[in-house]
């Protein structure tokens, strides 16, 4: 159904390929799982399937690529769409329509089907995706999650024959996940549907995979396989996988239920042994203070418009709570964050009702809970982003909305769920350098955070050209620069694979031992486990339990992490207390590819050719140097989000970031090998290999590029977003 044949992808400025020398066949009705590291190319490989790419993103399209017979070099993505349903990473860039009910039926209509048709299909959906309740609702009301179940479903509806789906479950709770894959389950197995999608959350998908498609490192070759074969040898696992690795488990599980029928041995060697503490480390006795002044920002208010403080057109108000100082407000015992009794109403709608919630000095929350229950209100109402309809709001002794942006910004940082809302630069650089200037912070160390918690961004990047996951990366470094006491984060590994994710622990962790607050509203239960002392669970706008990690989430079927599903009833909650507990390292994501490896193997002899053991279908990349583009007109102002895949060293751990500082006053101590404390290694259960990443001298050449590249005659092809109005899907060209 679809065919990759020998394809590189390159756009204009960039050294090397994105991908390169890809051979690839997904079946009909098979369900390929596309697996990798972030910035490796995943996002690119999609948009070659529906040919956005490269008639709507532009650069250099080698090779040939087919979908149900045809060929995207000559079949725009509007000849597409009656064979091909794309859903991207973010579902705001794919709506049309103003509310539910018409975005689920534009696509039918732009196919012409008939009315009687397009109202079976909408109610069908509605019901599949559980958004009947939401028919009428304006799009721009819905939360994150709301929003990417109705971009799921309107391209559910006209019955494509190809699904390509980038991250479909990243913004979804844990329920809502599991209807939306137990949907394109059926759809696989009863209509014959090919599924293509990639998704950094495996453990939530890997055992709905046909086969696994890994992408180890930007540029290496395709390996693919059964999925317990390729995890053995992927840089990114789920827990449960990581977890047999540990255990020695032959093959590997990929289920919590296989899990479990073989861990009786695993809980006999635990029995007994004391569980490290949730969030790496105890609640201090006394809330600890800050290593360093606050920093005092500067360009009053300006910055604070632009880093989320105030939502679009909302001026600052004039007037301040100023009863209590900083300086107070965290040498003492009382918590620095206060919520009594919260309503927040947004018309007819209650998002909250009579929230309490209370947070010291060194402690870190998880807010969880169903998309719309009320997480992302309640992280408003802390930054004054939300008025109350009644109750109270302390942070730091200030009423976040009596407050000016100017001065709450030295209190409280917020990261939205869409990081865009926080950056205004041209480039990286731009938006570290402003971001330096307004915590008053080092030159520089903004861009340390951002090489410590993702490496490969490059500084002349604009930030709209970043991957879903880099864009977070740099929003949330611009956050942290500032080092506000209270840290708000609305979803923050959206877009981020293990290895990113367990960098962000990393420095969070280190902020709290600072006496830093952090206030996390999430989906993400293995990121729970790994980083809170406290969790939240709301439900329609109430408080439904608050209480230690272990105790919340070891009684909760939805939010329990996978490791305490397999372990239950011992408490143990993530692979890196297991790992403690044992005395053992733990290979935690596979083997990271490391210098000097040309095939993505981490320059393992035992696993040199994993692709030809599993049946690596482009085989070895044909020889030849760095090859050349010749764009058409206009082809390089077409801006892709995931042209900066083409930086190396994703996976480099954050300690081979040399003098790296990732806030003010500390030395940067990578998570990896390494620690300038002299402790041995930690290696976490989600995070991949702790060595170097690949570098220029671990590339695998890059494939000639035939002389007539830009003529579309020989196999290749190029365009231009700005060069053909005509390329965009129906959908861009309605909007």
């Amino acid at each position: 159904m679809i065919r990759f044949e020998d394809v590189s992808v390159r756009y204009d400025g960039a050294p090397g390929p994105t991908v390169r020398g890809v051979d690839l066949t997904v079946e009909e009705g098979e369900l390929m799982l596309l697996v990798g590291p972030s910035g490796v190319g995943k996002s690119t490989l999609l948009g070659a399937v529906n040919g956005l790419v490269p008639h709507f993103t532009g650069g250099t399209l080698h090779g040939r690529v087919t979908v149900a017979g045809r060929d995207t070099r000559s079949h725009k993505p509007r000849e597409l769409a009656d064979v091909v349903g794309s859903v991207g990473q973010d579902p705001l860039a794919h709506f049309v329509t103003d509310t539910v009910e018409d975005e689920l039926a534009y696509a039918m209509e732009s196919l012409g089907l008939a009315p009687g048709v397009m109202r079976r299909r909408v109610e069908e959906t509605l019901d599949l995706l559980g958004l009947a309740d939401l028919r009428d609702r304006p799009l721009a009301t819905l939360s994150g999650g709301q929003q990417q179940r109705v971009a799921i479903g309107s391209v559910l509806t006209p019955h494509p024959a190809v699904l390509v789906l980038d991250e479909p479950t990243s913004a979804l709770d844990p329920a809502a996940a599991e209807e939306v894959l137990a949907v394109l389950q059926r759809l696989v197995h009863d209509l014959g549907t090919t599924v293509l999608l990639a998704e950094h959350r495996l453990e939530r998908v890997v055992q709905y995979a046909d086969r696994v498609a890994l992408l180890a490192a930007p540029g290496a070759a395709l390996v693919t396989g059964p999925p317990a074969e390729v995890l053995a040898v992927s840089p990114v696992r789920p827990p449960v996988v990581a977890l047999g690795g540990l255990a020695g488990w032959v093959p590997l599980p990929l289920t919590v239920r296989d899990a479990r029928r073989r861990a009786a041995g695993l809980r006999e060697r635990l029995a007994g042994v004391p569980v490290p503490p949730p969030g790496g480390v105890p609640l201090p006795a006394a809330p600890p203070k800050f290593s360093g002044d606050l920093p005092a920002p500067r360009r009053e208010g300006r910055r604070a418009l632009l880093r989320g403080l105030l939502g679009p057109g909302r001026r600052p108000r004039h007037g301040s709570d100023t009863s209590t100082s900083t300086s107070t407000s965290t040498s003492t015992r009382e918590p620095y964050a206060l919520v009594s009794r919260l309503a927040v109403r947004r018309g007819r709608v209650e998002a909250l009702r009579e929230v309490s919630l209370s947070v010291a000095a060194g402690e870190t929350v998880a807010l969880m809970g169903r998309n719309g229950a009320g997480k992302s209100t309640l992280l408003g109402s802390l930054v004054g982003l939300v008025d109350p309809f009644s109750g109270t709001v302390r942070v730091g002794g200030l009423t976040p909305h009596r407050t000016r942006p100017q001065e709450l910004i030295g209190h409280v940082g917020l990261v939205p769920q869409d990081p865009r809302d926080l950056l205004s630069a041209d480039t990286v650089a731009a938006e570290c350098a402003a971001a330096d200037a307004d915590a008053s912070a080092a030159p520089g160390t903004c861009r340390a955070l951002v090489a410590r918690l993702l490496p490969g961004i490059d500084d002349p990047t604009h930030p709209r050209d970043l991957s879903e996951g880099q864009r977070l990366t740099l929003a949330l470094s611009i956050v942290l620069t500032a080092r506000p006491p209270l840290i708000l984060l609305d979803e923050p590994t959206r877009g981020l694979d293990y290895a990113a994710k367990a960098r962000l622990v990393e420095v969070l962790r280190n902020l709290v031992a600072e006496g830093h607050a952090v206030v996390l509203a999430t989906h993400d239960v293995e990121l729970a486990a790994e980083l809170a002392h406290r969790v939240v669970i709301l439900a329609e706008g109430e408080t439904v339990a608050d209480g230690p990690t272990a105790d919340v989430v070891r009684s909760s079927p939805s939010f329990a992490p996978q490791v305490t599903k397999i372990l239950a009833p011992q408490p143990w909650l993530t692979v890196s207390q297991v790992s403690t507990a044992l005395n053992e390292p733990t290979v935690c994501a596979g083997p990271g590819p490391e210098a000097g490896s040309d095939d993505g193997t981490g320059g393992h002899p035992e696993r040199a050719e994993p692709g030809r053991a599993l049946g690596r279908d482009g085989g070895d990349p044909p020889p030849g140097g760095p090859g050349t583009t010749e764009d058409s007109e206009g082809a390089g102002a077409a801006r892709n989000t995931e042209r900066a895949d083409r930086a190396s060293g994703e996976e480099t751990a954050a300690a081979g970031a040399a003098g790296a500082r990732p806030v003010p006053g500390r030395a940067g101590v990578g998570p990896g090998a390494g620690r300038q404390d002299g402790a041995p290694p930690v290696c976490r259960p989600d995070r991949p290999g702790t060595g170097p990443g690949p570098d220029e001298d671990g590339r695998a050449p890059a494939p000639e590029e035939a002389d007539g590249a830009c003529s579309g005659r020989g196999g290749d092809v190029v365009a231009s977003s700005t060069g053909d109005e005509g390329a965009a899907p129906a959908a861009e060209e309605e909007r």
